[in-house]
């Protein structure tokens, strides 16, 4: 199979991951890698023995390097996808795409002036879990979807993460930070957004620290920290979404259910690639468990990467595409504005459904 040449620009925590799984498809050769503390690329080229350690414009302007994964802070998304743009790579981002939307859709007409791909995660999507999920929604296994509902809710970055101070900051909180994985998996499984309301605060103005080795350290909250909303989508399905960093004891609720004209569907956490994926239907008294329909159920972040190499070397359009990940974007922002508006927010971009896998596709990925 042909190989897509790939270098990464960030090499910070997330990288690891990309590192390590990229060799694992076949159309992906990871040659280079660069960060703005050279040391720090060279480690991760050492540890996972990556030809190339280098400066960003160093492999910005590496003529071989054909695709461009981004993996830095959320607030450098847009600069550094431009850049690797406008020196003619292709482009995958982490997510969000952008902190704000004047620089999504920066990135979108970027790109479709240089006749190039942009992609984003999340694509967890395309693992095992939520791939079965959409598969019992496309065989009318719960028949019409008619609502659904979605929760994220946790105590907060500070009490493990290193350096949690940016998931307070603008472009953090928990709709920005994990907004992505669930709204994109909720258009996975539904289609786009027609309009959204929501209500948002900042429950605690000030955080503190209590993870190593910023321990004590204090936090000023600039961006919400609970979120709660309501999403009508285009297809007709009602959805309601809670994201929360404000949760100290903890919740119970499950990530995402589906409810349908002939039974319930629950699906796994959209941050991870496998299951489980449960079923009741009308007339049945319990959930069952269904059986994976499709490899990839370990962490597989990269999925979208191979996926969108794939359609750079073929044609086809990948799934964790830039359209997907502004309309995610804009939903995003759609939230608090309509909270702070106190009117419902019509959604001004769409997308496709992604298309769904086929057994095929993962197989041989």
């Amino acid at each position: 199979m042909e190989k897509l040449k790939v270098g990464i620009i960030g090499c910070g925590f997330i990288s690891s991951i990309y590192m390590q799984n990229c060799p694992k498809f076949d159309n992906l050769e990871l040659v280079a890698c660069a960060d703005l503390d050279v040391e720090r690329a060279q480690a991760q080229a050492q540890k996972y023995n990556i030809p190339k350690a280098c400066t960003v414009d160093e492999l910005l302007y590496d003529s071989d390097i054909q695709l461009v994964i981004n993996l830095t802070i959320p607030k450098a998304h847009a600069a550094v996808c431009i850049q690797a743009l406008e020196a003619g790579k292709h482009v995958y981002t982490e997510k969000p795409l952008a902190v704000t939307r004047e620089e999504g859709k920066q990135i979108i007409a970027t790109a479709k002036k240089h006749n190039l791909l942009v992609g984003s995660a999340p694509d967890t999507f395309l693992g095992a879990g939520i791939q079965t999920a959409i598969q019992l929604i496309e065989k009318g296994e719960i028949g019409v979807p008619i609502g659904a509902s979605a929760f994220m809710i946790n105590r907060g970055h500070e009490h493990w993460h290193p350096d949690p101070a940016f998931y307070y900051a603008e472009g953090g909180g928990p709709m920005f930070d994990m907004g992505p994985y669930y709204l994109t998996a909720l258009v996975s499984l539904l289609g786009p957004i027609k309009r959204l309301a929501g209500s948002t605060r900042i429950s605690y103005p000030e955080r503190i620290v209590l993870s190593e080795p910023k321990a004590g350290t204090k936090i000023d909250v600039s961006t919400p920290t609970h979120i709660s909303g309501t999403i009508d989508f285009a297809s007709g399905a009602i959805a309601t979404i809670t994201t929360s960093f404000d949760a100290f004891g903890g919740t119970s609720l499950p990530p995402i259910e589906i409810y349908g004209s002939k039974g319930t569907l629950l699906v796994p956490d959209p941050n991870t690639f496998g299951g489980p994926v449960r079923i009741r239907k009308m007339n049945e008294k319990e959930f069952a468990d269904v059986p994976l329909a499709f490899s990839h159920s370990e962490n597989s972040r990269g999925l979208g990467v191979s996926d969108m190499a794939q359609s750079i070397l073929t044609g086809e359009k990948h799934r964790a595409n830039g359209e997907l990940a502004y309309h995610v974007l804009e939903a995003m922002h759609g939230f608090h504005d309509s909270s702070i508006n106190g009117t419902y927010y019509q959604m001004e971009s769409t997308c496709e459904r992604p298309k769904p896998l086929n057994i095929e596709q993962q197989a041989n990925s």
